[in-house]
């Protein structure tokens, strides 16, 4: 029987590396064509390797934890007949297993079924899948179970709980986030201007509509799609805002593509919306709610997570009343969105509680000047405000 190699895929440009994050499936293994054998990170996503061939894994030839390249060898898959892969015998896995050095346990083959991110969350806490009951379908285990599994287990402890530490490396997307963010601090000239806006016109707006809209989209009408709207018809009027330094060259860009934060377990990741001027409101909702989940699951391919002319972040979902967010570079600037709170405010010499959110646009001030930052904000404001000029173009 022949053997083929497991090889490290082509990586996307400017990635010059990558980790081995989790093996999925042991030596001795039995492994069908397309089958996912491990998992490799890169700064910007997660690969999944795949079975060349029908086989039995033979061995792992770079632990978990490992740093590779471009199609460097993972490991070896032993071809097999189909009718001898049903009868594969016990020396064959023997003779396999004394090549496993992963130095990670996953104590149970179940837990290879879970997401990047749960098993990252399982990790990270050092717990054993078998002690988790799950409540998902067929007793999958959800995210819920892992979190309200731990926060029992705190609760049982805390009156034995003692002073201690745990070291753990970061990930190479927390890393990588960490250098861009440190570098548009120390290379961008950036500035955040401020301003708040009534949100009742679309609270309204989602209470008239919002069951209409469901049901006709099989989605739910959020306020993002709102946002994006409103940055959309600022963009427009502003373009150094839609711009970009390259050099002593501007960049204008003549489409508008909005990155938009999504916050996971392994860190902040910026899928983009790719042409918003073409979206409708239902198509912008299903793509942020597809990207967030592949967010989540570390699904996200390279092409989702390159490019955005501008950035839209929501710290709102968190409780967030103000913050200055800081630029992704290259672009120019970002909005940052808070928290809706119900607050007093004078309108027309009486006081009315009426739902309010800040806004903060941090810009560099290299390529826009205080006019453009300011105006940028308030029309954003105004359509936020009065939502009908969105079909106006007013």
């Amino acid at each position: 029987m022949s053997s083929v190699d497991i090889l490290v895929p082509h990586l996307p440009e400017s990635v010059a590396d990558a980790t081995v994050t989790t093996w999925r499936k042991r030596p001795g293994d039995i492994v069908k064509r397309d089958e996912v054998l491990v998992e490799i990170e890169t700064d910007k996503v997660v690969l999944e390797v795949l079975a060349p061939e029908e086989g039995l894994l033979e061995a792992l030839l770079e632990d978990e934890g490992a740093t590779v390249t471009a199609c460097q060898v993972l490991g070896r898959l032993r071809l097999c007949k189909k009718t001898g892969l049903a009868q594969a015998n016990t020396s064959q896995v023997q003779e396999a297993m004394p090549l496993y050095n992963s130095t990670v346990d996953l104590k149970d083959k179940s837990n290879a079924e879970l997401s990047p991110a749960m098993r990252r969350l399982i990790s990270e806490h050092d717990l054993n899948p078998k002690d988790i009951i799950g409540s998902g379908v067929s007793g999958r285990m959800t995210r819920e179970d892992v979190e309200s599994y731990i926060a029992r287990s705190q609760s049982a402890t805390s009156s034995f709980r003692h002073r201690s530490e745990k070291r753990v490396p970061m990930t190479r997307l927390r890393k990588r986030m960490a250098e861009r963010l440190l570098e548009a601090k120390n290379n961008i000239a950036m500035l955040t201007t401020f301003n708040e806006v009534n949100m009742q016109a679309i609270i309204d707006l989602r209470k008239q509509y919002g069951k209409a809209f469901e049901k006709r989209h099989g989605i739910r009408l959020g306020f993002m799609s709102f946002y994006i709207n409103a940055v959309l018809m600022a963009l427009k009027r502003f373009p150094e805002v839609n711009a970009s330094l390259d050099g002593d060259d501007v960049v204008y860009y003549n489409y508008f593509d909005v990155s938009i934060a999504v916050s996971t377990a392994r860190g902040l990741v910026t899928p983009v919306l790719k042409d918003i001027d073409g979206l409708s409101m239902a198509d912008i909702e299903n793509k942020i709610k597809e990207l967030s989940i592949k967010g989540n699951d570390g699904k996200l391919k390279v092409e989702e997570l390159t490019g955005g002319n501008f950035t839209v972040t929501n710290g709102g979902v968190f409780g967030s009343l103000m913050s200055t967010p800081i630029i992704n570079p290259p672009q120019s600037a970002i909005l940052g969105i808070h928290a809706i709170k119900y607050r007093p405010m004078a309108v027309h010499g009486q006081v009315v509680i009426l739902p309010m959110v800040y806004l903060a646009l941090s810009y560099d001030h290299r390529l826009i000047d205080g006019k453009e930052s300011v105006s940028f904000l308030i029309t954003v404001k105004e359509m936020l405000e009065e939502p009908n000029r969105f079909l106006l173009d007013v």
